[in-house]
């Protein structure tokens, strides 16, 4: 099949897909493997698990499926009816979806076929066997080209390819974080290597960094729609010094991980450049693709413009998207270490327009928000409260107030396979092109409570499994005993109040904040008639010792006499073992000290599968909680204690009673009134396609340069 000739992917050559032993009559999973499409459409996703269930259950990689699908399992398929009906379907949605010319965009912006965004980010969840990401900007963004696919935005988005990704995380005995990082195999994943369309051979740009100049080369990841450009530095003809500049995700050295933000940014424009891409806007999402404005800017220089203009001329079709709440968040470099990489990097742009443009509010300091703040246009916040934040903090900078755009999740990436089959019931087969339509939600108030209790409990029973099975693995890696490993068979019951804290182990996320007063927990937790258990999962920077330390001491509550079998830690936190959450938690707990939260995404996660929110007042929950959909507290407070009593007295008083409160037949009818309100209320507000929505016609469009 070949893309419409608007099409950005028909716009990017690419080399050869990997040879497969695949059928001719069964060739065009070529097509599906090679494009993340099917991770988010329900019958492609689930035609991979009809090849071979073992395999799929095992791998979840299309192209790792495909090297071991045996002959005789061909065989057996090509007579299997069901299949080919399967496959035959599965591939006409494929064919559909990415000819069609019906797109929201296009329906509602007109035919433009020179139109292109151009999207920069540092990091892209995009499915957990890509481990281009760390939490949650990469996930959102992951999510972002998702949407812009699935409404039809031509978005054009650069990253950096890292062969190594994000760390693997284990937990030791004593609850030590050990960080291992894998190489990722090319030839079992999506990506092609891009072409220069002039010679036929592998694209490469240069950057000059400290004196040295460094090839870069690109990856083209197919995201439905939208193309991913993957930057890679690990080239034979750089110096092996070099290779490993885009090997981690936020390496450690600030010096490496300035030369890689160095590439993102100006290597990517410059990769867009050579592509003979113009985009008509550029949307740098976090200061790590900042340096791409500097590189844009020189291009006015060199054009003859003197920098007043060229200043004005690179922000004017520019917007920047801050997701940190406060300045300390953001990525700053000792000036000294911009001096020695960008000096004779960026042509027209002297040292001393650097330390000015990238001034923020240390002196010394080269801050890639502050620059990316000066060379925008607009500047947004990923919430409503955020954007008072970035203006409180920024303001002077912005010229003004940030706009807000609050954040989304794409549904159809994060709902569960029961709770999918009700909206297909609900709402019809083809819920999933019409994400975008508020009113559409309104069906699920008509599902029936049986079902969708059913659905919950299915989706739940599901995880505890799963988690049982991560358990015995940690288990039986720290070397405890069989019988310790066949006591986990009787934890993590079906039938508990189950709540879940699963992100980023930082200190303001307060995961500690349940254990304030640990007599109080254990109560709640143990009691006979009402007991609860609390899954805990997430990650701490290799650099972050406090967020180490939190992980440990969260460890040791669950081997604790205290807690035992009812505090659980789940290692190695990932999109997998996300999704697998937020499908099945009763409970979706939140404990930021506010206002530090900019957004939050896994509550809206949760939410779309029927979770209850517990959470503080923050982020994107500020905006999203009403009486009937979850629980808000400690918006105003400032003391950890307060926080801490409210939270137990939601739990005694109204959580815990609501769950357990059941008819005869067995269903509790409040909570999930409480459930479907969630559900419609992330569905109809917290969606990506909303989102992207916002973007197109906020900024996308109103700052695009046309012709």
């Amino acid at each position: 099949m070949t893309e419409p000739a608007s099409s950005l992917l028909s716009r990017i050559g690419v080399g050869p897909k990997a040879p497969l032993r695949v059928p001719v009559e069964f060739d065009r999973l070529y097509d599906l493997a090679y494009n993340m499409w099917w991770s988010w459409d329900p019958i492609a996703y689930q035609l991979w698990g009809q090849i071979d269930a073992k395999a799929w259950v095992h791998n979840r990689n299309p192209l790792s499926l495909l090297l071991v699908v045996e002959p005789s399992t061909w065989e057996a398929l090509a007579s299997n009816s069901t299949f080919v009906e399967l496959y035959s379907e599965a591939v006409e949605r494929y064919d559909d979806y990415m000819r069609s010319t019906a797109t929201w965009f296009a329906e509602n912006h007109g035919e433009a076929p020179d139109e292109t965004i151009a999207y920069l980010c540092a990091e892209y969840g995009i499915h957990h066997k890509l481990p281009l990401y760390s939490g949650g900007l990469g996930v959102l963004a992951g999510d972002h080209l998702k949407a812009a696919s699935d409404l039809g935005v031509p978005l054009l988005a650069v990253g950096l390819l890292y062969r190594r990704g994000y760390f693997r995380q284990n937990v030791d005995p004593d609850g030590l974080q050990q960080h291992t990082y894998l190489p990722l195999e090319l030839s079992r994943r999506s990506v092609r290597e891009v072409l220069d369309s002039r010679t036929g051979r592998p694209l490469r740009v240069s950057v000059e960094l400290a004196g040295r100049t460094v090839a870069v080369g690109a990856w083209r990841l197919d995201v439905g729609r939208v193309p991913l450009l993957l930057l890679d530095t690990d080239l034979p003809e750089n110096d092996p010094a070099d290779r490993p500049i885009s090997h981690i995700l936020y390496v450690r050295g600030r010096e490496m991980r300035f030369a890689q933000e160095a590439v993102l940014g100006i290597g990517g424009a410059r990769t867009i450049r050579a592509l003979g891409i113009e985009p008509t806007m550029w949307h740098v999402n976090e200061g790590h693709a900042s340096m791409s404005l500097l590189e844009r800017m020189s291009w006015q220089l060199q054009d003859g413009a003197d920098m007043a203009t060229a200043e004005e001329k690179t922000a004017a079709n520019t917007l920047f998207t801050l997701h940190t709440p406060v300045p300390a968040g953001n990525e700053a470099f000792n000036s000294d270490i911009a001096r020695a990489y960008l000096g004779g990097t960026v042509e027209g742009v002297t040292h001393d327009d650097l330390l000015r443009l990238g001034r923020g509010k240390d002196e010394g300091r080269f801050d890639l928000g502050a620059l990316a703040i000066r060379l925008s246009a607009r500047t947004n916040g990923v919430s409503r409260q955020h954007s008072e934040l970035v203006t409180e903090d920024w303001g002077d900078l912005i010229g003004g107030s940030a706009d807000s755009i609050t954040n989304g999740i794409h549904p159809q990436t994060w709902v569960g396979r029961n709770i999918e089959r009700l909206f297909r019931r609900a709402i019809g087969p083809d819920w999933t092109q019409r994400v975008g339509e508020p009113a559409i939600w309104k069906a699920l108030y008509d599902i029936n409570d049986a079902d969708l209790w059913r659905a919950h409990e299915a989706q739940k029973e599901l995880m505890l499994r799963r988690l049982r099975g991560r358990l015995r693995e940690q288990f039986g890696r720290h070397g405890n005993s069989p019988n310790r490993l066949r006591w986990i068979d009787d934890q993590l019951t079906p039938g508990r109040l189950t709540m879940v804290f699963a992100r980023r182990f930082a200190t303001y996320k307060r995961p500690g904040l349940l254990f304030s007063d640990r007599n109080r927990l254990h109560a709640i937790l143990t009691n006979p008639e009402r007991p609860c258990q609390i899954v805990f999962a997430g990650k701490a920077h290799p650099a972050d010792r406090e967020g180490q330390g939190l992980v440990r001491w969260i460890v040791e509550m669950t081997q604790s006499s205290e807690f035992e079998g009812h505090v659980f830690f789940i290692e190695d936190y990932n999109m997998l073992l996300g999704k697998t959450l937020v499908t099945g938690a009763d409970v979706w707990l939140n404990t930021p000290r506010p206002p530090k939260e900019a957004s939050g995404t896994s509550g809206m996660k949760a939410a779309v599968n029927g979770a209850v929110n517990l959470s503080v007042l923050d982020g994107w929950w500020l905006e999203g909680h009403t009486s009937a959909n979850g629980w808000g507290f400690g918006e105003s407070s400032d003391s950890d204690s307060a926080d801490a009593s409210t939270l137990y007295d939601l739990l005694e008083s109204e959580v815990i009673p609501r769950f357990y409160e059941r008819g005869d037949d067995g269903i509790p009818r409040v909570w999930i009134d409480t459930m479907r309100e969630s559900m419609v209320g992330a569905l109809t507000n917290f969606t990506a396609q909303r989102m992207v929505m916002e973007y197109v016609e906020k900024a996308y469009l109103p700052l695009a340069s046309r012709p």
